[in-house]
């Protein structure tokens, strides 16, 4: 993100490589900022759907065009000219909640830029509110005017202004060590600085979901401690809502399995659009252990295992960053392999480092 929007004004092709977040938007920053030019990504990128986020920036007055396949990347950006919102009200759009929510930060976001402002109606069902309020709460403390009626987000027309601000550390980052210490020896322990109590990210959520694997979490003035406690000799049936925090799917599936604590899981749809299908990935992967996530139809799954096992087995990543932290922290029960390592750059660069910094043996294989 930082490098594209440096190179955004002397530059007409911009590659969001494998970063959905990225290539969410910088299509609808692009399109308002007037910028002319290709907006592209990788295969996997060009296979992930944006037609929701183009028809919601043509009707606001974006051109946008498909150079591929419609409702999918590469795009071709020619300009914007304002077709709605003037000093008599804002630029009027409604998409579906139940979409990924980054098409709506994106919207939410170029907002104060539209003429009047805008009014954006959420519909149906609305999905990964969490990471709407987020946006919202930063919009605000960048001096955006923004307010909520309902499922109706009302925008005001004006600027951003710059202030004073520290970027809390990533909670879906740290569900990986909440795995390393789910999987660890009764005693263990970790500190992660920068992560707190009062969070608008919802993958919080963490904390609640590994409290039954025996990880007990203590919050500190700055950060967490994170200790394996004794779990209870039996553990009452596990249910998990991942509708708010999608991105902890992978790290809470591949835990229950190893740990052999069947765990019920709902609010899944959106992973069959991520980096990969992320359902089908876990499915496989999790079969080479002994582990299965096995589809119980309507919409629930179930996180499971028989004779789980880790003797080291290969994990393929499918170009997807989750695939391969959740897989992981496995090494504390036996080697493995994980293949194409080089995909945590996206949202964990030095992943791979911090275990070595944890006592772990990590060598290239080959």
């Amino acid at each position: 993100m930082s490098r594209l929007l440096a190179a955004a004004p002397n530059t007409s092709v911009l590659n969001a490589e494998d970063a959905g977040t990225v290539m969410r938007f910088l299509t609808a920053y692009l399109a308002v900022a007037n910028w002319r030019g290709q907006l592209t990504g990788t295969a996997r990128m060009q296979e992930r759907p944006i037609g929701v986020l183009v028809d919601a920036l043509r009707q606001a007055g974006a051109s946008i065009s498909y150079l591929n396949h419609d409702g999918y990347p590469p795009l071709e950006l020619a300009g914007f000219k304002a077709v709605g919102g003037t000093s008599s009200g804002p630029t009027e759009l409604a998409v579906r909640g139940d979409i990924s929510s980054q098409y709506i930060s994106a919207l939410l976001m170029v907002g104060p830029r539209l003429p009047g402002g805008l009014r954006l109606r959420l519909t149906g069902h609305i999905g990964s509110r969490p990471y709407i309020n987020m946006t919202v709460a930063l919009m605000q403390l960048f001096g955006a005017n923004v307010t909520a009626d309902g499922d109706t987000l009302l925008v005001e027309a004006g600027a951003y202004r710059p202030t004073d601000y520290t970027v809390e550390s990533d909670w879906s980052a740290a569900s990986y060590w909440y795995s390393l210490v789910a999987l660890a020896p009764a005693g263990s322990e970790i500190t992660l600085p920068g992560l707190r109590q009062q969070s608008l990210q919802g993958d919080q959520a963490i904390v609640a979901m590994m409290a039954p694997f025996g990880v007990e979490t203590a919050f500190l003035p700055d950060g967490i401690q994170l200790k394996q406690v004794p779990a209870a000799e039996s553990v009452a049936p596990l249910s998990f809502d991942f509708t708010d925090c999608p991105d902890l799917a992978q790290t809470v599936a591949v835990v229950a399995a190893a740990r052999g604590i069947p765990v019920e899981m709902t609010g899944l749809e959106s992973l069959r659009i991520k980096e990969t299908d992320r359902i089908a990935a876990l499915q496989t992967e999790l079969a080479k252990f002994g582990g299965d996530l096995q589809d119980l139809g309507d919409g629930r799954f179930r996180a499971e295992s028989s004779g789980f096992a880790v003797k080291g087995q290969s994990v393929a990543t499918y170009h997807d960053h989750r695939m391969a932290m959740a897989f992981a922290p496995l090494a504390l029960l036996g080697p493995l392999t994980v293949e194409e390592p080089l995909v945590v750059k996206k949202s964990y660069p030095q992943f791979w480092n911090e275990l070595a910094k944890a006592g772990f043996t990590v060598t290239e294989a080959g």
